[in-house]
């Protein structure tokens, strides 16, 4: 299973960096395209705090949080013995250090870096690859959760 982890963790990390560097490549800021009628679209931004932008003041705080969620992913993989929590692991994983990647090396400086995002859906915040792989999951984890599967791959006792 820790394969697996590692693998997705790597596609997703690959992915969210390779979109990134073709949206700063190909799109301009305040320039949106329209992807999908208006269901989708670029639109490229820098974003120096979390979601919807908020904490842009404690860009450093959130660094560290990220770090720390993914040196505890890595740890606890270890004892990976389901494919769904490895997968939801690796999309944890790769989801954090592609952001992580862009706080630490983006500018303006190491740790102050703003996240690259340029998916836009209506009535929603301007996205990115690593966001949507810490949203999936988010949601992988609670599904793993509310069937029973423990992180060893065991099943909790009454959970069919």
């Amino acid at each position: 299973m820790v394969l697996l982890f590692v693998v997705v963790g790597l596609v997703v990390l690959g992915l969210d960096q390779l979109t990134k560097a073709l949206a700063l490549h190909y799109l301009e800021p305040g320039e949106p395209v329209n992807v999908i009628g208006t269901l989708l679209k670029f639109n490229l931004i820098r974003n120096p705090g979390a979601a919807f932008s908020l904490g842009s003041d404690f860009t450093p705080v959130i660094s560290t949080i990220q770090i720390v969620v993914a040196v505890g992913v890595v740890w606890l993989s270890r004892r990976l013995g389901s494919v769904g929590w490895a997968i939801a692991f690796g999309f944890l994983f790769g989801g954090a250090v592609g952001n992580i990647t862009d706080r630490i090396f983006r500018e303006p400086s190491p740790f102050h870096g703003h996240v690259v995002d340029f998916l836009q859906t209506p009535h929603w915040a301007i996205f990115n690859v690593a966001d949507m792989a810490v949203t999936s999951a988010a949601i992988l984890l609670v599904i793993q959760t509310l069937r029973g599967i423990k992180l060893d791959g065991s099943k909790d006792v009454g959970k069919k």
